[in-house]
């Protein structure tokens, strides 16, 4: 009788997508009161979110005026800037985000076509 002498098949590993389009998202936005930087990134990040995750973020906008204990525990050097705690990994964009190309890259969503 003939032994089979090839190695057992590795289990099939799950293949990998580039992105999970049902993902949510989770976001944090930290401003400085109501400047006009302050004020276009909130609108641009609304925008932005609503056109492309419709229903799947969070946005959290902290203005570091009312909390400014908040600034170093997320280590924040700039303002405004807006931090994408979810999927992982973390991101972080400084500036009003009017640049939505950018963003997107910078945030790893694709563009709804």
């Amino acid at each position: 009788m003939k032994k089979n002498s090839s190695p057992p098949e590795p289990p099939k590993a799950m293949s990998a997508s580039p992105k999970v389009v049902s993902s949510r998202y989770i976001l944090k936005l930290y401003i400085a009161g109501q400047s006009p930087k302050s004020v276009n990134a909130i609108v641009n990040i609304k925008k932005i979110c609503e056109e492309n995750l419709r229903g799947r973020y969070e946005l959290d906008v902290i203005d570091l005026y009312q909390q400014p204990q908040l600034a170093q525990g997320e280590q924040i050097i700039a303002i405004p800037t807006l931090i994408r705690k979810l999927p992982p990994p973390l991101r972080r964009i400084i500036g009003d985000l009017s640049d939505t190309e950018k963003v997107l890259m910078g945030l790893e969503i694709r563009k709804k076509a």
